[in-house]
């Protein structure tokens, strides 16, 4: 008989569990801002740590949490070309020094004919 019953009913894609008779975490509806004007509603629980942005729903915008502190501008980490990789090994003089040398080499070079 159970075997009849389970049959056709795809087994793994559909839960039989329910909801009765359990107890939700505490929760609380928080409410972000979008700079477009829209209002972001997001379930939370009360213990939970609210981020202060939220993508916005409706454009994809950065949402701020309203009655919050707003976003701290983040301190950018100052981007290292080459070239200061370059200087904090050697001086200008030393690098001038090695590239009159590097000349010098490839002038002496025999040249290869076409």
């Amino acid at each position: 008989m159970g075997e009849r019953v389970l049959r056709g009913s795809r087994l793994g894609s559909t839960s039989y569990e329910t909801d009765r008779n359990t107890d939700l975490a505490p929760r609380q509806e928080v409410v972000y801002d979008c700079p477009r004007g829209h209002q972001v509603a997001v379930p939370m629980s009360s213990e939970a740590e609210l981020p202060a942005s939220w993508e916005c729903k409706v454009c994809g915008g950065v949402a701020l949490l309203r009655d919050g502190v707003g976003l701290e501008a983040k301190k950018g980490k100052h981007v290292r070309t080459h070239w200061d990789m370059l200087l904090e090994r050697r001086s200008l003089d030393d690098l001038e020094e090695v590239l009159a040398e590097r000349m010098a080499e490839l002038h002496s070079r025999p040249r290869k004919s076409a």
